[in-house]
């Protein structure tokens, strides 16, 4: 018996567990920090925590408070409901946040230094994201309305009356007919604009036949008042039947009494406009812009424009990244954003006179970057073996230091895996970068099955970040070495790299995988050569069919997660019908070759790897039938496969204990097949 163990005995202290790999209930359980908010003084950072209740199978979400230099970490609620989305007002002493407390979603006001939080909204409808004006006196809240109603009383009779009918038919005349995990009834998400002090709500978009914020993930970063207070600028796709295959979110202007139309900012540009952020001295409109229509992953632009003026210039045109959220400096000098970049995500900042910008953080996934007190930002951080924290830094990146722990004791006893990156020859001999993340308790002289995590989008990225639903530390863990390639199509490494896989989904990326799998046969001798394991999502689930095909030899076994299996069906059974059309260039009765060139079905007569298929039941991005008939394939070719179903889940798995079956199954089904 160690003497440490002998020691701790005799005390009569129980012994310190020792370390142990890190497991799927460990990543489901880990507390989640997002949405920092600076207080106005720049001197307080208010953040949302988000906790498992793993009996109640969800996530709960509380505020949370830390002082600029670390100090004075608090809990500011503690509510069984939801309280997120915290908005400082002007003096700094409250915050306002949306809390689902009392069985509705609504705004609410909690004094910072004492008391009990007070409803400031109590309308008939779900408030679903808000708001408020610079000198704190209004709001602006999304709301679900028919957009002909004319007031909320007419919303909660029409849905009441709805209710009461037999029949259950419903019929459209447009698409969308159904949207990521929801089929439409017929409302829009309107912004109202009502007194925080009390009174009627006023639609701002009354009649128009959009959503503000934009669905499915469009939030509060989508409107804002203007300066003056006297009216609020927000996004919207108003296109009419042309919804589902068009990207042209526009910017819209509209007073606060709603006694004139939306009148629209961004008429001439035919792509996505969104994020509307003034400036300090709110002369200056800050908004991210694409160019191209119909692209959903095209560059975001930083475009500025004059207020109330109209004129514009893009800030930073030569800068080859896309920014995503945008945060003025106190002077209005800078712009602060994050952005994919080579594997990493850092912050940046864009001088408003010169465009130029500056590289702030190097390794890791910052999020939420703005800008604090004694010319410091503040930004969430996360990476490949730590989940996100808090921290600040001087507006030049130097200085870093942490704020946070939020999972310290969680992690005390977790032990990962070593992470690195590294580069190959990819398609065409262009440099193509992968990360390598090592078992844990690495030896050097054993060798370890392979697990090749493909990852979504196709534009995306399986960067340096600690992922909840595909983090390679659980195959880490497990005592497998976790390969991510980046190939062709990845964001983060210019536009034209993006670019690239049009009109080739299994063309060049296919080549980037089998390089990359040769690359790192050659670079790390301790990846075992016959037992590897390729795993995708949504993209990455396509190409895993793909790969079934058209690289056969290639792995002992694969995982197959809400996957097309036949290109074209995949464009009828959509919602987002923008998205294939600019992947194929065209639809399938105009351009059917694209949609041919590599189509997974025509393939299927070559399958012969066990495959794990799983599917959602609300996924109508990838709709359940392609998994399905993947499974059938297998089954019928008497491939071995089995299949998992979430008829609660959509194109993603966020139930707790889903969670948990999902990564049961998917390590489950690799140790079948590497561990003989």
């Amino acid at each position: 018996m160690p003497l440490s163990l002998l020691a701790a005995l005799a005390l009569g202290a129980a012994p310190t567990p020792a370390p142990r790999p890190l497991n799927p209930q460990d990543l489901v359980t880990l507390r989640r920090l997002s949405a920092p908010r600076v207080s106005p003084d720049g001197r307080q950072i208010a953040f949302v925590l988000r906790s498992t209740d793993l009996e109640a199978n969800r996530g709960r979400t509380d505020l949370w408070l830390v002082n600029l230099d670390g100090t004075n970490l608090r809990q500011l609620t503690a509510h069984p409901d939801n309280d997120g989305e915290p908005v400082w007002a002007p003096d700094g002493k409250s915050l306002f946040f949306l809390s689902s407390r009392g069985g509705s979603s609504q705004v609410w006001r909690l004094p910072v230094d004492g008391g009990e939080p007070l409803p400031v909204t109590k309308l008939q409808l779900d408030v679903n994201s808000f708001a408020l004006s610079r000198d704190g006196r209004q709001l602006a809240v999304a709301l679900e309305v028919f957009p002909d109603c004319g007031t909320l009383d007419c919303n909660t009779q029409r849905v009441a009356a709805a209710q009461k009918k037999k029949n259950t038919g419903r019929v459209y005349d447009q698409l969308f007919f159904r949207h990521w995990d929801t089929w439409k009834d017929g409302t829009r998400s309107h912004l109202f604009v009502v007194p925080v002090a009390g009174g009627t709500p006023v639609d701002v978009m009354k009649g128009m036949d959009a959503d503000a914020p934009s669905k499915p993930f469009g939030g509060a970063e989508e409107f804002t008042f203007t300066p003056d207070g006297k009216s609020v600028v927000f996004a919207a796709r108003d296109v009419g039947r042309t919804e589902a295959w068009s990207t042209d979110l526009d910017l819209f202007v509209s007073p606060v009494d709603g006694k004139s139309k939306p009148r629209k900012l961004t008429e001439k540009n035919r792509a996505t406009d969104t994020s509307p952020v003034f400036s300090p001295d709110g002369k200056t409109l800050a908004y991210a812009a694409m160019s191209r229509p119909g692209y959903e992953a095209d560059r975001f632009r930083v475009i500025l424009r004059a207020w109330p003026g109209g004129q514009e210039r893009v800030l930073a045109p030569d800068w080859d990244h896309s920014a995503s959220s945008l945060a003025w400096s106190a002077d209005g000098a800078t712009l602060y954003t994050t952005t994919n970049d080579v594997g990493q995500n850092p912050v940046y900042a864009l001088d408003v006179a010169t465009g130029k910008a500056r590289r702030l953080t190097q390794a890791g996934y910052a999020e939420g970057a703005q800008p604090a007190a004694d010319g410091h930002i503040v930004y969430a951080m996360d990476d490949l073996d730590s989940p996100a924290d808090l921290f600040a830094a001087k507006a030049d990146g130097t200085g870093a230091r942490q704020l946070t722990q939020m999972n310290k004791d969680a992690l005390a006893g977790i032990k990962f895996g070593a992470f690195e990156q590294f580069e190959f020859k990819g398609w065409n001999d262009e440099t193509v970068r992968a990360f390598v993340v090592k078992p844990v308790d690495f030896d050097p002289k054993r060798q370890y099955p392979l697990a090749y995590l493909i990852h979504g989008g196709p534009q995306g990225s399986f960067g340096n970040h600690f992922h909840y639903r595909w983090n390679p530390q659980v195959y880490a863990g497990r005592g497998y070495v976790a390969v991510m390639v980046d190939f062709h199509g990845s964001t983060g490494y210019g536009q034209a790299f993006t670019d690239s896989i049009r009109g080739d989904w299994g063309g060049k990326p296919l080549v980037d995988l089998q390089k990359g799998l040769d690359a790192a046969l050659q670079r790390y001798p301790f990846i075992h050569k016959q037992k590897r394991c390729a795993l995708g999502a949504s993209y990455g689930g396509y190409m895993i069919n793909w790969i079934a095909g058209n690289w056969p030899d290639g792995f002992q076994c694969l995982v197959n997660h809400d996957g097309n299996l036949d290109t074209r069906m995949a464009y009828f059974d959509t919602e987002e019908i923008w998205f294939p059309e600019w992947e194929h260039e065209g639809t399938p009765w105009q351009n059917p070759q694209a949609y041919a060139k590599h189509n997974p079905v025509d393939h299927v007569a070559k399958w012969k790897t066990p495959m794990l298929v799983i599917h959602g039941g609300k996924d109508y991005r990838v709709v359940d039938t392609h998994g399905m008939s993947t499974f059938t394939v297998l089954q019928r070719r008497g491939i071995p496969s089995r299949f998992l179903y979430f008829p609660d889940e959509n194109h993603w798995v966020l139930k707790p204990q889903n969670s948990i079956q999902w990564h049961d199954e998917v390590l489950g089904w690799l140790d079948r097949w590497t561990r003989k």
